[in-house]
């Protein structure tokens, strides 16, 4: 195999597994695993809700993501990068879900389409984010239904449940 082509597919290799980590980081609220997906002066484009220092954009969200009931499910798919050398460019699909209050305190859920457009670049031997900007697709609001697949699941009192960061299983030592 061509020594490059190697190089590439595992750089690629190593920028999914960075997109991934970044999504499980907001899902489990796990603030320093955000932080270290970022390169030091990174900047966000949030889709015109934030624009700035990734640094602060972290600051802003971190409350949100951190609050022991918030609860979101962020899915990464469609994810194409090109690798030049120790930089690359990713596109990726996110949904995301989350479960919000709504402006009439009431609980909702909504379900998001967006993508990631990100600059990375390798750094000391590791990739991370130089420059994300997000492009928002779609909406879609809905009630909140508690019924686990309208009650085939069982008493959702004996399932085990996601939380957050440091609690949650992923992060406990293997075999646990």
């Amino acid at each position: 195999m061509d020594p490059t082509a190697l190089d590439t597919l595992l750089a690629k290799q190593d920028i999914s597994d960075l997109l991934v980590r970044y999504l499980r980081a907001i899902d489990r609220g796990d603030v320093a695993a955000l932080e270290a997906c970022y390169l030091p002066g990174a900047t966000e484009d949030h889709g015109g809700l934030f624009e700035g220092s990734a640094a602060d954009y972290v600051a802003s969200i971190a409350r949100t993501i951190t609050h022991p009931r918030g609860v979101s499910t962020h899915a990464v798919t469609n994810v194409l990068i090109d690798v030049d050398g120790d930089r690359a460019r990713a596109e990726s699909y996110v949904l995301a879900f989350a479960r919000v209050r709504r402006p009439d305190k009431q609980i909702g859920d909504t379900l998001t389409s967006a993508r990631m457009i990100d600059d990375l670049e390798r750094v000391d031997g590791r990739w991370g984010i130089r420059h994300r900007a997000l492009r928002w697709d779609w909406n879609h609001d809905m009630e909140p239904a508690e019924t686990w697949v309208f009650g085939m699941l069982g008493e959702a009192a004996a399932m085990k449940h996601s939380a957050k960061y440091p609690e949650d299983v992923v992060y406990a030592e293997s075999g646990k």
